[in-house]
């Protein structure tokens, strides 16, 4: 072999120990800490405790509302049908109190005698009539269901005959204070009702409870919506957070209020963020250790990051990372 080959061979065999000694000094160098996390934004599901039909809808996804702005109304005609006889219930109170302060004419008396015999008649009917049936019960002719029926008309005819009687008597007495402060009574009690079926009435229309934008429509014109079913979702990216999962031994690079550089890819730019809550992660959420002469698993938290100041074009479920 030449002197030059022997210098090449040399040279190479050089080359190739620095090379095998770089690469194994790059293998057991620590690997750089690097963290993914992403964007979440307060959601908001806007609901009504009121069944019904989808009757407008003002929302697109995409949308930007402000407080307040109505976003769908619901149709009930069974609240509606409430209200009306809510509102003649009002009425109804309203008169008699003003009766109740008038006191009783004697063709007011009249009647509420009248009223209150036919009342009884019903009642001793119905006695009559449950009699007949307990006698065909204890012959078992008619099923148990049959005589408990009759057994129920004749108490409720009753009932209904001794309020009657009641009536008759207040009528006959005339307005006494009693009276007149039971007959206000049940004005306000009507108005209430009238108050709360309107308040009910009320939340047939939706408005959006603050600022953001509609994120998701779940349901549209025409379409029944379920009582507390979230017709509307809103998202408040003025509210809005980055979140990362942090294994246990890496939760001391986080403490609460600590300023960090979080870059979001999307943005192309790096933003400060501030630590403001850490919280541990169920059971399910562990990781286990793999370092030598571990033997133990580590937990897995939870770190929310806040900006210190609004990101133009943010968006929730961009990625954002953490780099050395």
């Amino acid at each position: 072999m030449s002197k030059n080959q022997t210098l090449l061979v040399g040279g190479a065999v050089a080359l190739l120990a620095v090379l095998s000694g770089w690469a194994m000094y790059q293998a057991y160098q620590p690997k750089p800490y690097r963290l993914q996390g992403e964007i979440e934004a307060r959601q908001y599901h806007v609901s009504s405790k009121v069944p019904g039909r989808v009757a407008e809808l003002n929302v697109r996804r995409g949308d930007k509302v402000v407080a307040g702005d109505l976003l769908y109304t619901l149709s009930s005609p069974e609240l509606e049908a409430r209200l009306q006889q809510a509102k003649a219930g009002v009425k109804a109170a309203e008169a008699m109190e003003a009766e109740a302060d008038a006191g009783a004419r004697r063709q007011q008396i009249q009647a509420a005698r009248d009223d209150w015999q036919r009342a009884l008649a019903a009642a001793n009917l119905y006695k009559a009539t449950y009699q007949r049936v307990q006698a065909l019960f204890d012959d078992g002719v008619v099923a148990r269901q049959k005589r408990d029926e009759a057994y129920a008309q004749w108490q409720a005819a009753q009932y209904q005959a001794s309020a009657a009687e009641a009536l008759y008597q207040m009528a006959e007495e005339g307005a006494r204070k009693e009276t007149r402060e039971a007959a206000q009574g049940q004005a306000e009690a009507a108005r209430g009702q009238l108050a709360e079926v309107q308040a009910v009435l009320a939340d047939s229309q939706m408005r959006a409870p603050r600022a953001g934008e509609i994120a998701q429509v779940l349901l549209q014109e025409g379409e029944l919506a379920p009582q507390g079913f979230p017709v509307v979702t809103l998202v408040d990216m003025g509210d809005a957070w980055a979140l990362f999962q942090v294994r246990e031994d890496r939760l001391s690079d986080f403490p609460n209020g600590a300023k960090v550089t979080l870059r979001i890819p999307a943005l192309d730019a790096s933003f400060p963020f501030e630590v403001a809550y850490r919280a541990v992660q169920g059971e399910f959420a562990t990781w286990r250790a793999t370092e030598s002469g571990a033997d133990f698993d580590m937990r897995t938290f939870e770190v929310e990051l806040r900006p210190l100041q609004p990101i133009a074009g943010l968006r929730a479920g961009m990625t954002v990372l953490l780099e050395p």
